[in-house]
C-alpha cells in the first residue's frame, strides 16, 4: 500500500517524459522505485523456496526409508575415460598414487551412494587432460582396500555417480 501512495505521489512530476516511463506517466524515480521494489519482492519470495526444497530433499529424496538417493545408472569399464581405467588399477595395486589426497575417507555427505558407515568408502582422483588442478572427476571405492568392485565414477565432483560395472 505504502507503494502504490509513493507511486502516485511521484507521478509525472517532471512533465512530459519521453520513452516508455513517460508513455505511462510515470517520473523515472518512480519508475526506478518500482523496479527496484519489484526485484526485492521476487527476491525475498525466491530466497524461502530453497530452504523449503533443501528440507524435501532430505526428508525423502528417492523414496528410501533412510533418505539416501540409489545410484541406478551405471557404466561399462569400457566406456569410462582411459585415465579412470588407469586409476581403477592403481585402487587395485594400492597406489602408489599420484595425488596427495587420493586414498582418503570420502563421507558419502550428499548421500548419492548407499548408507553405510563412516570409513567404508574412499575417494581417488581421475587425472583430466588439461586441467591445472586436480579437476572433477574422481572415482569412489567402497569395502576394504584394492576392492574395486564396488566403485562409483563421477564426472562433475561428486554431484552424481555411475557404478562401474564390469
Amino acid at each position: 500500500m505504502a507503494c502504490k501512495w509513493l507511486l502516485e505521489r511521484n507521478r509525472n512530476r517532471t512533465g512530459g517524459i519521453k520513452g516508455e516511463a513517460g508513455k505511462r506517466g510515470w517520473a523515472p524515480g518512480a519508475v526506478r522505485f518500482a523496479q527496484v521494489v519489484v526485484v526485492v519482492a521476487a527476491t525475498l519470495a525466491g530466497a524461502a523456496m530453497p530452504a523449503a526444497e533443501a528440507r524435501s530433499h532430505w526428508a525423502d529424496p528417492a523414496g528410501t526409508a533412510d533418505g539416501a538417493q540409489s545410484v541406478e545408472s551405471t557404466v561399462a569399464l569400457a566406456r569410462l575415460p582411459r585415465e579412470a581405467v588407469n586409476t581403477l588399477n592403481l585402487v587395485a595395486a594400492g597406489g602408489p598414487y599420484p595425488y596427495e589426497k587420493d586414498g582418503i575417507v570420502f563421507g558419502n555427505y550428499e548421500r548419492l551412494l548407499p548408507p553405510h558407515r563412516r570409513g567404508y568408502y574412499h575417494e581417488y582422483t581421475v587425472p583430466t587432460p588439461w586441467a591445472h588442478n586436480r579437476g572433477a572427476r574422481r572415482i569412489v571405492c567402497g569395502g576394504p582396500p584394492r576392492r574395486t568392485d564396488n566403485c562409483f565414477y563421477s564426472n562433475d565432483h561428486y554431484a552424481s555417480f555411475k557404478r562401474i560395472v564390469e
